[in-house]
């Protein structure tokens, strides 16, 4: 059960329990702090000459919580802190066992609020799974967060945001038993339902007809059938006359092919390897909800990738949908051949621009790591910096690489218009070089979101196992383009 986020007047009259969020500096409470006991009122001012900066008080009817807002080197990174501090304050929370929370914002800029209730309810964030006693079924003690004075406008465009990136934590951590590409197109059909936007489901047949020669591969090993959804949100008045569209790797479960995967720490979370067809359907969803009037289109190809049955192999040459002809050198690399046929697809709407996200290659994983976002792309200098700030904005945060036109020579086939592996140096830039042949003449960003969308460890409100990464970067990069 997600945490509500709700808004208020002013705090209730009677016992509740609440944080305040203090300017940054503050060694006393201001005087419109709720009022407290002298012995209490001592002891919250003596935490605060000592610099702590998130410290309970016991009013045992109620509690007192006090976070100190801090200064750093920018505004965006300032928020994160605040965000920071929401989980650092659930874990208080859940030990006190507090089902209701009010937030009250004493900061000048009345800023503060927003991105600690937004850490507050992506740390609350829980994946139900399937575990069959009791205490696991209860739900969490903490039900509601209430942001005191705050615009409710923006209290509840804030949780419809979140609840795109729990939808995309929850896609990711089905287990592949759970989530074939079947389900996982009729899941999104299912959040289309919901939230307001028109889904279409290409079947195998349909998807044959279409010659995307990638997607057809990759799941010639697989028992199920290959899908490929079209999701759209096209509001009356949208901003945009050529859509946004949104393309995702749908790769619901990832073996390797018959370039199998080890198993220890690779191929036993591959079922995180539809991350960045997760976070497409995450950010559909909050933009929907939200009413952002903005045309965009979604596409996620979906697939697991197998040894089995007539499975594709390396040596293999594949008519892609575009018509151009690619060597499989590795199956391991299936990917970059789904998004191919995607990408190119996306060319008919002839869009504005065009994201992909991917949970890509180790190679952006070993690069940056977990703190940030590989990106790429033929969208221009202004529009990438767009996307900078976004990231720098909620702290989903990129970094670009180059696609030099001497990365073509990492793709160069013998005997086929381009291979699917590149060399060993500069993989993911081979990668998005790869799929820049596909969506030529057209504005496009790739997102390699390898390392961050799955978390092996809990890594402060990102939890750990899927994060839903990207949802809040692309979801902050539209909003202001609408």
């Amino acid at each position: 059960m997600s945490l509500q986020l709700a808004t208020a007047a002013a705090l209730p009259a009677g016992p509740a329990d609440t944080v305040v969020i203090l300017p940054a500096g503050s060694t006393t409470l201001p005087a419109d702090a709720p009022s407290l006991p002298e012995a209490a009122r001592h002891y919250a001012e003596s935490q605060l000459a000592a610099e702590q900066k998130l410290f309970a008080v016991n009013l045992y009817s109620h509690r007192l919580y006090v976070v100190v807002a801090e200064e750093k080197k920018t505004a965006d990174l300032s928020a994160e802190q605040l965000r920071r501090r929401g989980h650092e304050l659930h874990a208080k929370l859940k030990t006190a066992k507090v089902k209701e929370l009010h937030i009250v914002d004493l900061t000048a800029e009345k800023k503060a609020a927003l991105p600690l209730a937004e850490g507050l309810y992506l740390t609350a964030y829980q994946f139900e799974g399937y575990k069959t006693d009791a205490k696991s079924k209860q739900p969490a003690d903490l039900q509601r967060a209430v942001l005191v004075g705050a615009a409710e406008a923006e209290v509840t465009a804030l949780a419809h945001l979140l609840s795109g990136v729990e939808l995309a934590r929850d896609l990711v951590n089905l287990p592949a038993n759970k989530l074939t590409a079947t389900n996982f197109a009729e899941q999104m059909a299912a959040a289309g339902e919901q939230a307001g936007f028109h889904v279409e489901i290409l079947d195998q047949a349909r998807i044959e007809a279409l010659r995307m020669g990638g997607l057809l591969a990759v799941n010639l090993g697989s028992p199920e059938p290959p899908t490929f959804t079209i999701m759209e949100w096209k509001p009356a008045g949208a901003t945009n006359d050529k859509p946004y569209v949104l393309v995702g790797k749908g790769v619901v479960f990832d073996t390797g092919g018959l370039s199998l995967k080890p198993t220890p720490g690779s191929m036993d979370f591959m079922k995180c390897d539809m991350a960045g067809a997760a976070a497409m359907v995450g950010t559909l969803y909050a933009l929907a909800k939200n009413n952002v009037p903005l045309h965009v289109i979604g596409l996620v190809p979906a697939t697991d990738n197998r040894p089995g049955g007539n499975a594709f192999a390396p040596g293999d040459v594949l008519t892609m949908h575009s018509g151009l002809t690619v060597e499989v050198l590795n199956t391991d690399a299936e990917g970059r051949l789904i998004l191919a046929d995607a990408l190119h697809f996306a060319k008919k709407y002839q869009p504005e621009l065009v994201i992909d996200a991917a949970t890509l290659t180790g190679s952006a994983a070993r690069a940056i790591g977990k703190e940030g976002i590989v990106a790429m792309g033929t969208c221009g200098d202004e529009t990438m910096q767009e996307l900078a700030a976004a990231g720098r904005r909620v702290h989903e945060r990129i970094v670009e690489f180059p696609l030099w036109d001497e990365y073509a020579e990492h793709i160069k086939s013998d005997i086929a218009d381009i291979n699917n592996l590149g060399k060993a140096e500069a993989g993911a830039i081979s990668a998005g070089k790869f799929l820049e042949r596909f969506i030529e003449g057209t504005p496009w960003i790739h997102l390699d979101i390898a390392a961050p969308a799955y978390l092996a460890a809990p890594d402060s409100y990102r939890g750990k196992n899927g994060t839903g990464t990207a949802v809040r970067l692309i979801y902050d990069f539209l909003t202001n383009r609408a």
